[in-house]
């Protein structure tokens, strides 16, 4: 099995960065594990401190300005406008300035899954599901509302395609990084479902449990796919160079 660097090595070694992660993920569910509607500043530092520590672990993981690292550049910018996005949110009216931020991130994370394989068939598959969203939400948007998130869905489900592409179970060309990041770009497109249709149809129970657990997993996911990153693009170069 292709599986370049083995969990438990990845366990071993890249574990304890990811210790702020979890213990900042316990702060918030222990001060905010309720469905909380609080617009307070400490909220919004609480709500965002995992996320800045998935920024610290990619930028400590590695990160220099060559082609080994683009992958991880963009998730790093991926994970910035996430931590904007989340700060927005917690103010209901930048709503839209909050969809714009993570609507930045989709688009990096998407350009960081990069476009081959192409997998049309999966992609049809993701622009179906995300055209039934649409139509369940449509009756409850107004005016630029419909267009928003129109483009919202577009690109989630462009990021999510994108990640899902990456796995290829046949021909062994899996590692446990690239299904990190699916499993985390599945985990935010089930976030933003929940969200959604809370904010615009109706009332989802646990609504708030539901968002920031997939949420932090989807961010957590992403992240960890960056671990084996450099390694990707330096064989992805080897390949280019064999085919001229």
């Amino acid at each position: 099995m292709n599986n370049r660097t083995s969990p438990k090595t990845v366990v071993k070694s890249v574990g304890p960065y990811l210790v702020p992660f979890f213990k900042t993920v316990a702060i918030f569910f222990v001060l905010f594990g309720d469905d909380c509607r609080d617009e307070s500043i400490f909220y919004c530092i609480v709500k965002c401190l995992p996320v800045i520590s998935l920024i610290l672990f990619v930028l400590v993981h590695g990160m220099n300005l060559t082609e080994y690292y683009r992958y991880s550049r963009r998730v790093l910018v991926g994970l910035i406008f996430s931590c904007f996005g989340d700060a927005f949110l917690v103010w209901p009216d930048y709503f839209e300035v909050g969809i714009l931020m993570f609507a930045i991130a989709q688009f990096s994370y998407a350009k960081a899954f990069g476009w081959r394989p192409m997998k049309i068939l999966h992609g049809l598959g993701f622009a179906t599901a995300g055209a039934l969203v649409y139509m369940f939400l449509a009756p409850a948007l107004e005016g630029v509302m419909l267009y928003i998130v129109a483009a919202y869905i577009t690109l989630i489900c462009t990021m999510a395609w994108r990640a899902v592409a990456r796995v290829e179970f046949y021909n062994d060309l899996w590692t446990w990084t690239k299904l990190c990041g699916c499993m985390g770009a599945i985990s935010f497109v089930i976030s933003d479902i929940t969200i959604a249709v809370n904010k615009f149809r109706y009332p989802v129970p646990f609504q708030h449990q539901i968002i920031m657990l997939t949420y932090y997993a989807a961010q957590l996911g992403i992240s960890l796919s960056v671990v084996d990153s450099p390694i990707d693009e330096l064989l992805e170069k080897t390949q280019k160079q064999k085919l001229w």
